[in-house]
């Protein structure tokens, strides 16, 4: 990972999140307020304006300002939530992490991001992708199945009863939906994979 290209990463990320933010707004329609979608394109085009500047930074430090860039320009639930993550991945991270250094980063991101939305694996939100993608990362996985897990793991957000957020007012009726913040850290995910290994 010494050789990262952030400014194609990020570039990568604001092109899925553009291509799926019609489909994101759908889904959290059904049982969001609506703005998901929108929000986080509003905050990855955000990111994306600003790529180069972040690319020079060390990795940590354009992390962490990536994460603040999220959480000003996001809103709504999402952007605390996804920039506490890319803000504590920043935290843990070393300049030129090795898998074992990222998957302890992640890790820890992962307990900030339960912690600023108070919520736990199995509550239907963005937790349910984001552990099962960690315990890849524990396990070895290679690339192509971390991003498997991360969209099956979206996928199984349907059958589940919201218990956070927005959803969770819905009681029962949020069950047979998908959750969108799930959907668009598979998304991510998967986006954040084919880049790093040279894949369309």
């Amino acid at each position: 990972m010494a050789a990262l290209n952030l400014a194609g990463l990020i570039t990568a990320a604001a092109d899925t999140i553009a291509a799926h933010a019609e489909e994101l707004t759908v889904l959290d329609q059904a049982i969001g307020d609506g703005d998901h979608g929108l929000n986080m394109k509003r905050g990855f085009e955000a990111v994306r304006a600003e790529a180069e500047m972040f690319a020079a930074k060390p990795l940590p430090e354009a992390l962490k300002a990536i994460g603040t860039k999220l959480v000003m320009t996001v809103g709504g639930a999402s952007g605390p939530l996804f920039g506490t993550l890319f803000m504590a991945l920043g935290k843990e991270i070393s300049a030129e992490p090795d898998r074992t250094n990222l998957t302890a980063a992640f890790g820890k991101a992962i307990e900030a991001v339960a912690a600023r939305g108070k919520s736990q694996v199995g509550q239907k939100t963005m937790l349910d992708v984001l552990q099962p993608v960690q315990d890849a990362l524990v396990e070895g996985k290679t690339g192509s199945e971390i991003a498997d897990i991360a969209d099956a793991a979206a996928k199984a957000t349907v059958p589940m009863k919201a218990l956070r957020g927005r959803a969770s007012f819905l009681g029962d009726r949020s069950i047979g939906h998908m959750d969108a913040g799930a959907r668009s850290t598979a998304l991510l995910v998967r986006t954040i994979v084919e880049t790093l290994e040279g894949r369309p």
